[in-house]
């Protein structure tokens, strides 16, 4: 059995085709096709089936396949960590963080960690509050940045490291528009502009409206802070957003309202694996954020 077999299998797993498996592998589709043949011939299964034009994993496929993940992903930590020790400030650190933190926050951190450590490179991975959960426990990223912080998770650990004000943005010709502040509920019979469901500030959102006494009337859901702000600007609704999220300007530019009641803010962490100790370069970087947010040193658990 051949490291190549395994990183083939693997790839066909997760694109449930060969021609599509063989274009991201940079491959003849027959090297692939042979790769599987051969490997199925030693382990004397059917790894896949045949479904329409697709193939699917078996039942023994699937349990192969979680083995293989585990495999591949302890080889490319002690590649790693070889390297680490070797040369620890060029090193690769995987971060994942929701969309409304890449416009100013990350930028900026990574800016200034890379002034210490201009060797060190990201690989960045951007997702919703679940799907960044899954990606710590799953060792897909070493650090993610989540809002709101998970306060009781049996799997992941790790500080807030920011408590950000959420702010109302209306379109530039609403009557509140040049308002300092706002009750929330003075919005109660405009429209919203939300995240979909899945994203950690919709409940943030629906909760405040709910918390000021009504339930919001929505006009429109979105998945890009881009996309809400351009709406907002354009006359569509109001919405809440992040201070952190409207530091760009752009055409359509909604006005910018405090709410000063009630009072809505989201939490922001940094969280790892609890059961596994951070790579070398990780480590740095995590030490390196916490003095960034001015917060106390403490020393993550130890494998």
């Amino acid at each position: 059995m051949e490291l190549r077999q395994l990183q083939y299998f693997l790839k066909v797993a997760r694109k449930e085709h060969v021609t599509q498996a063989a274009e991201e592998l940079h491959v003849a589709q027959s090297a692939v096709s042979r790769q599987i043949h051969q490997l199925e011939q030693e382990l004397g299964v059917n790894l896949f089936m045949q479904k329409g034009r697709n193939l699917q994993l078996t039942a023994v496929g699937q349990l192969f396949c979680s083995r293989v993940e585990g495999i591949l992903k302890d080889l490319d930590r002690a590649v790693n960590e070889i390297h680490e020790f070797l040369d620890p400030e060029q090193g690769e650190i995987r971060l994942g963080f929701p969309n409304s933190l890449g416009i100013h926050m990350i930028p900026s951190v990574v800016a200034e960690f890379r002034k210490l450590y201009p060797n060190v490179k990201f690989r960045f991975r951007q997702g919703t509050y679940p799907t960044l959960i899954r990606d710590v426990v799953s060792g897909e990223v070493d650090l993610a940045f989540i809002s709101p912080f998970p306060e009781n998770h049996d799997q992941v650990v790790g500080n807030v490291v920011l408590t950000e004000d959420l702010v109302a943005i209306i379109p530039p010709g609403h009557p509140l528009a040049g308002e300092q502040s706002i009750r929330l509920n003075q919005l109660k019979d405009d429209k919203f502009i939300l995240f979909s469901k899945g994203y950690s500030l919709r409940p943030i959102v629906w909760q405040a409206c709910l918390d000021a006494g009504f339930t919001p009337k929505v006009a429109f859901e979105g998945e890009e802070t881009d996309t809400i702000r351009g709406l907002v600007g354009a006359g569509m609704g109001v919405s809440l957003l992040p201070e952190m999220a409207l530091f760009q300007s752009y055409t359509l530019q909604p006005a910018r309202v405090r709410i000063s009641d009630p009072k809505v803010t989201r939490t922001i962490g940094l969280i790892h694996r609890a059961d596994e100790k951070l790579p070398l370069v990780a480590q740095s970087f995590r030490i390196f954020l916490l003095e960034y947010f001015g917060l106390q040193i403490d020393t993550p658990p130890s494998q």
